[in-house]
Parts: C-alpha cells; sequence; structure tokens
C-alpha cells in the first residue's frame, strides 16, 4: 500500500534541507541505476560542499527546540513513522528491489526489521536515566545528567540502505539530536531520499532531518570534519573508516565517532555438530542477498571429521539455489550492485582458479548477476579466507581440531560477527568466549541483529555499539552538574 490517498512518493532527486525539496548545487550528477535491468531510476545533481553546510545549520538551528519538545511528542512522531512505513510497506519493498538488488524476501524482511526497530526506539527517550552522586564537599549537591549530542552526522552503506540508515537516525533523533544524513550514491532513494520523505509525512519539524546525496570525493571529508556535528556514525568499508576515524578524531574539530566496518565472519563446524544444520545455516548466511552483507559467513571453518560430509551437503544446496530476477519470489541470489563489485569479485574467482583451488560449484555471471560459487579445502592464509569478499562466494576451510578451529576463526583483521556449531552447549559457550568479535551465534548463521541486543565490532570491524541501551550511551552525553548553598571556604 501507498499513501492514504494510495499514491506513491514522486522522487525527483532533489535535496531534502530544512524541510524543503531543493535542486543540488555540484556540477556533477547522480546516474542512478537498477542493478538488474539498468534502468535509470534517477539523474539528478549532487549536493556540493555549500548544500552540505545549509543542512548542517538547519539541523544545528533545530536541535535546540527539538531536544526541548516535550518526550511524549517525540515519541509520537516516531510512532507516526514507523505506522506510515507500515502502510507504505509495498512501496519500500518496491525500491529496495528496483535500486539495491535485493530479492524480494530480503527486502520484505529488511522493511519489517526496520519498522520493528523505529518502533523500540520510540522506548529510549524513557530509558534515559541519570544519577545523584555522593558528595565530597559538605552542603554540595552532585548530579549526572545523560543529555542529546546535538548534530549527528549519518553516512550509511548500500547493502542494507533503508536499515543501516535509519539504524543511526531514529535512536539519534528520539533521544533529542538532529541529523544530516549523507547515503550510499548507489542507493541514494532507500538510504535517503524515500526516508526523508517518510519523515515529512510524519509530520517531523524542520530541520530535524535532513539528505544530502552527494559524491564521497566531493563532500565526504567535509562531511566529517564540519565543525557542527558532534558526533559521526559511519557504516562502511574498513579502509574509509579509517580516514573517517582520522577526521574525525584527529581533525580540528575533535568529535565523536561510531564506526561499523567490515567484517570476516567465520561459521566454525566442530566435530559434534549437527553437520546438515550448518550446512544449511552455511549457505543461508553467506548468499543471504548475494553475501553482501558485513555479517555474512565470509568463511567456513569446518573439523576434518566431519569436513567430507558437510561439503556434499553444502555442495548440494548451493547447485539448488535459483538466481536472477530479484522480483521473483523464488530468486534467492539478484545482481551485486555495481559493474566495479562484480569485477572484483571476478578477478578473485580467477585469482581461485589459477591457484588451483577446487571449485565445487561455480557458472559464468549474466550481467551484474553472479552465481553463487563454492570452493573447497582453502587454505586460511587464501585472499578467499583472508579478505572480506562481500560477494557470492563461499570458501571452505579445514581445521583438524577444536583449538586449530578457534586460531583459524581469530586469524582476522576483522572482528564483527561469529558462529559456532556444537552439540554440546558448555563447549559452545567456551569457543564462542576465544573468538575475539562483538557477536558469536551459536548453533545458527552469523547474520543477526535484535533492536534490543548490542551491535557492534572489535579489532578493525570498529568502534562503538548500536541498539537499545546501548545506543543510549552512544547518542548521549554524561553532563555533571553541582549545587552549592552558602557561602564557600575558599583558601584564599
Amino acid at each position: 500500500m501507498n499513501g492514504l490517498d494510495g499514491t506513491s512518493y514522486k522522487i525527483s532527486g532533489e535535496q531534502f534541507i530544512n524541510g524543503k525539496w531543493v535542486a543540488g548545487r555540484s556540477s556533477r550528477r547522480l546516474d542512478n541505476r537498477n542493478p538488474y535491468n539498468d534502468e535509470q531510476l534517477l539523474d539528478s545533481s549532487f549536493a556540493s560542499i555549500a548544500d552540505l553546510d545549509l543542512a548542517y545549520s538547519a539541523a544545528n538551528l533545530a536541535q535546540t527546540s527539538w531536544k526541548h519538545l516535550p518526550t511524549a511528542e517525540r515519541v509520537k512522531l516516531i510512532h507516526n513513522l514507523a505506522s506510515i512505513m507500515e502502510r507504505r510497506s509495498g512501496e519500500i519493498i518496491e525500491w529496495l528491489i528496483r535500486e539495491s538488488g535485493s530479492t524480494r524476501g530480503k527486502a520484505t524482511f529488511e522493511c519489517f526489521h526496520t519498522i520493528n526497530m523505529v518502533r523500540e526506539s520510540g522506548t529510549l527517550p524513557f530509558q534515559v536515566e541519570g544519577k545523584i552522586l555522593t558528595s565530597f564537599k559538605p552542603g554540595k549537591q552532585s548530579f549526572v545528567f545523560r543529555e542529546p549530542l546535538g548534530v549527528v552526522g549519518v553516512i550509511s552503506p548500500w547493502n542494507f540502505p533503508l536499515y543501516l540508515s535509519l539504524r543511526s537516525v531514529v535512536p539519534a533523533i528520539a533521544l533529542g539530536n538532529t541529523v544530516v544524513l549523507k547515503p550510499a550514491s548507489d542507493t541514494a532513494v532507500t538510504g535517503g531520499l524515500l526516508i526523508a520523505h517518510l519523515f515529512e509525512e510524519a509530520g517531523f519539524p524542520e530541520g530535524v532531518l535532513n539528505v544530502v546525496v552527494g559524491a564521497g570525493s566531493e563532500i565526504g571529508d567535509a562531511f566529517v570534519e564540519h565543525p557542527i556535528p558532534s558526533f559521526i556514525s559511519f557504516t562502511g568499508s574498513t579502509d574509509i573508516g579509517r580516514g573517517v576515524g582520522r577526521i574525525a578524531v584527529g581533525g580540528k574539530h575533535i568529535k565523536r565517532v561510531a564506526l561499523e566496518l567490515g567484517g570476516n565472519a567465520p561459521l566454525v563446524v566442530l566435530d559434534d555438530a549437527d553437520v546438515e544444520v550448518a550446512a544449511h545455516a552455511a549457505v543461508v548466511g553467506r548468499f543471504l542477498h548475494q553475501g553482501q552483507v558485513c555479517m555474512s559467513v565470509n568463511r567456513v571453518i569446518v573439523d576434518q571429521e566431519v569436513y567430507p560430509t558437510f561439503a556434499e551437503l553444502v555442495q548440494e544446496r548451493v547447485s539448488k539455489l535459483a538466481y536472477g530476477d530479484p522480483d521473483l519470489d523464488s530468486t534467492v541470489i539478484g545482481p551485486v550492485i555495481n559493474q566495479s563489485q562484480l569485477n572484483g569479485l571476478l578477478r578473485k574467482i580467477s585469482n581461485a582458479r589459477n591457484d588451483g583451488l577446487e571449485c565445487l560449484f561455480g557458472a559464468e555471471a549474466q550481467g551484474l548477476v553472479l552465481p553463487p560459487h563454492l570452493f573447497g579445502r582453502v587454505n586460511s592464509s587464501h585472499e578467499l579466507a583472508t579478505d572480506e569478499t562481500f560477494g557470492p562466494i563461499l570458501p571452505m576451510v579445514i581445521a583438524e581440531n577444536e583449538g586449530h578451529a578457534l586460531q583459524l576463526a581469530n586469524a582476522t583483521e576483522f572482528g564483527l560477527s561469529s558462529a559456532v556449531f556444537t552439540n554440546n552447549m558448555d563447549r559452545g559457550l567456551r569457543f564462542a568466549s576465544g573468538i575475539v568479535a562483538g557477536i558469536t551465534h551459536i548453533n545458527d548463521i552469523t547474520i543477526d541483529d535484535h533492536p534490543n541486543a548490542p551491535f557492534g565490532g572489535e579489532k578493525n570491524s570498529g568502534l562503538g555499539r548500536f541498539n537499545g541501551h546501548y545506543a543510549i550511551d552512544e547518542f548521549t552525553r554524561a553532563h555533571w552538574v553541582t549545587w552549592q548553598k552558602g557561602t564557600h571556604n575558599y583558601p584564599f
């Protein structure tokens, strides 16, 4: 369904600044295309640095009145946003399919998972707590208040554009901040412009959310180093995240930063695992959204005792995966996001074949649709096991025993998500405690995200945690305030 009058949003590619739709002033243009059939979705001007400055100024101007708006009114707007998203879910899903190459199943999941997160975010203002501290000075009272940070800058990626934009935007706004959002150019609509229309319809005041669609090479650094935002939330690659962190912390205007970066999630199959369940999980965890998920199973580490059976079961499942048109209900694997992404994947496949790796399944690309590829007995030092592939390629690595499996699981610069399969809970918990990662699932896929559970990584997978009360720590600051009555006995 669409709006109350049955109409869909008319998305032109204009920027959303201070509650108004305005043309971007960059000389560069956005050519936004459907990755499956190359249909042009938008042709519009990018935002310039001048547009970015207007967006930050609008957010800054709006923040004081927004943070003082009664909590019940802020929460009412968030609930209204969730209701509008639910009513327009069909429209949102269609955009996710057309713009991001999401299969219908993935797009539906993303849409409703995001709606649940928005509703959960409406509880955050009621979870904010202050403290009364014991004072060391007679007659002095000591308090700690949690207050909004001010203006938050959000840079979101293209793989789960709706969810990964709103996961930062809505909690930040719920807690009294205002936001400038820069979505990925490949998903300018589902990561930004569609969201702006939803906020506009929900009735949020001007300037609370501003959306600028611009080229990273033109406004990326300025977005981070601008003097107005006090917090930058970035989700994307580790290489770009390093640059964001350097500018945010080491630049002229020091600010807080949350970085949700790359991953190299291991799925470990121990010798006592239910091999059939583990094989099913490995295939789903790798090939959901063409493997373009930071939590995706990037490598499977299998105990040598169960490897032959496991590899056979995985090969059987992979050979039956339907790929092609993402709009069809039966399609599991749709297109990758763009030609550059495909070229990188094809290079990895070619390198693997030239290196003599055992290819158990694979086929030629059809446009941007890359069929699933499965490689067996991959050396743990090969790029398929060490790099974040971000595509429909699954390498299987053999471990000698449990200790070796743990060593292999931790042999990476990343530490976002992970999984281990075993029929012994104590063994699973012990193994999980040895993995250096922000997330470990026992007997489940590596891809999971709950609105009340901490989401974030270790090592080069980033800094900070999202969701639930963990988001309160990120999007608010502690403010120590004291009150003294009477005269002071100062030493001079």
